[in-house]
C-alpha cells in the first residue's frame, strides 16, 4: 500500500498502468468484450475514418509501396463495426481495443491534447435493443467498471480523493437547453455537472429548438437520437470533463437520413457506407472512453500532460513548471 501524499513521475506511471489494467478488465467483464488489435491508419478513400465535427484535418501521407493515400485515424467508430462482421460475433458480444490517434487541429488546454488514447469498444445488438433505455443500461455498466477501478486505486493509494460519483443523471440535450436557455452548450454541461456530479447528455448531433446542435457529431456512426456523452464534475479544474462519447450506431435508414441532413449524401458512394446502407453490416453500439481522461481524474491531476506524453506550446510548459506541474 502506498502512503505517500504525492506521486513522483515513476509512481505516476505505475499508477497509470494499474488504472488501465484494472479498468479494461472490468469493462470487458461488464460488456462481454474481447480485446483485439486495431489499425493506427486507414486508406483515405475507405470511408472508415471518423470525420468528427467535419473541419478537423487528418494527418495523411502517401504509401509508395501501395500507391495509395493513408491517414492516421481520428477514432475507430466505423472500423469496429466492420470488424464485428469479420469476427462473426453475435448479439451482446463485442470487442475493445487501445485506440491511439492524432488530432492535429485540437485546441490544447488542461484536458485536450493532439494525442488521443482511448478504449474503443463495440458490440452487436438487435433491432429491439435500439432504445434509450438500453443505452442507459449500458452506461450504468460502464460506470460499474469506472467506480470499481476508482475503489481499487484508492485501496492502493489512500491519499487520493474519489473524483467520480457513481449515480448518473440522464438528460437529453433538448432538456438541458430548456433548463439553461441563457447558457451555451459548454456552460450547460458545466452547470448540470456542478449540480449532479456525473451526467449523461443524450441525443447529440441534430439541431435543437434554437436551431443549433448541442455539439457536432459525424452523421455516419452514432444515431443522433440514440447517443450521448458521459460527463463528470471535476472540482480541481472547476469544470465538467467528458469521460466517454458513445451511442447506438446508425441503421441503414438513419444513415441515409443523417447524411442527407448533414449535406453529405455523397458519402454513400464510399465502400463502408455502401455496405451499411445495403444492410450488410450488423446493428451495433459502441463508444470511446478516454484513457488519459480517466487517469487524470482518478489521480487527481490538473493537466492531461501529467498522465500522457504529448506536444505542448512552450508557454504552457513554462507555466506548468512554474506551478509545479510535472508533464510527462
Amino acid at each position: 500500500m502506498n502512503t505517500e501524499k504525492e506521486m513522483d513521475l515513476l509512481q505516476t506511471q505505475i499508477a497509470i498502468k494499474f488504472i488501465k489494467d484494472t479498468f479494461e478488465r472490468r469493462l470487458a467483464e461488464e460488456l462481454h468484450l474481447t480485446r483485439v488489435s486495431a489499425p493506427l491508419m486507414v486508406f483515405s478513400d475507405s470511408g472508415l475514418n471518423d470525420n468528427l465535427n467535419g473541419y478537423e484535418r487528418p494527418v495523411s501521407f502517401e504509401v509508395p509501396a501501395i500507391g495509395k493515400e493513408a491517414e492516421i485515424v481520428h477514432s475507430l467508430a466505423k472500423w469496429k463495426r466492420l470488424a464485428l462482421k469479420e469476427y462473426g460475433l453475435r448479439r451482446f458480444k463485442g470487442i475493445y481495443t487501445d485506440m491511439n490517434a492524432i488530432r492535429r487541429d485540437e485546441q490544447l488546454d488542461n484536458i485536450h491534447s493532439i494525442y488521443v488514447d482511448q478504449w474503443d469498444w463495440e458490440k452487436v445488438i438487435n433491432e429491439e435493443d435500439r432504445t434509450l433505455s438500453f443505452l442507459e443500461g449500458t452506461v450504468s455498466m460502464i460506470m460499474n467498471a469506472v467506480i470499481d477501478t476508482q475503489k481499487a486505486l484508492i485501496d492502493q493509494y489512500p491519499f487520493l480523493q474519489p473524483a467520480i460519483s457513481h449515480n448518473v443523471l440522464f438528460i437529453t440535450s433538448q432538456q438541458l437547453l430548456d433548463r439553461y436557455p441563457h447558457l451555451n452548450p459548454r456552460q450547460r454541461e458545466d452547470e448540470i455537472c456542478r449540480q449532479y456530479g456525473t451526467v449523461f447528455v443524450e441525443q447529440i448531433g441534430a439541431p435543437l429548438s434554437d436551431g443549433q446542435p448541442h455539439d457536432g457529431r459525424a452523421p455516419d456512426y452514432d444515431d443522433w437520437q440514440l447517443n450521448g456523452d458521459l460527463l463528470t464534475w471535476y472540482q480541481p479544474l472547476e469544470r465538467s470533463v467528458e469521460i466517454s462519447s458513445m451511442g447506438i450506431r446508425v441503421s441503414p435508414e438513419s444513415l441515409i437520413s443523417q447524411l442527407t441532413a448533414a449535406g453529405c449524401p455523397d458519402r454513400l458512394q464510399l465502400p463502408f457506407h455502401r455496405a451499411l446502407a445495403a444492410g450488410q453490416l450488423p446493428l451495433t453500439m459502441g463508444g470511446g472512453i478516454g484513457q488519459s481522461r480517466l487517469c487524470l481524474l482518478m489521480l487527481n491531476k490538473v493537466h492531461i500532460g501529467e498522465v500522457q506524453s504529448s506536444l505542448w506550446p512552450q508557454q504552457m510548459i513554462d507555466q506548468c513548471r512554474e506551478e509545479g506541474i510535472e508533464l510527462l
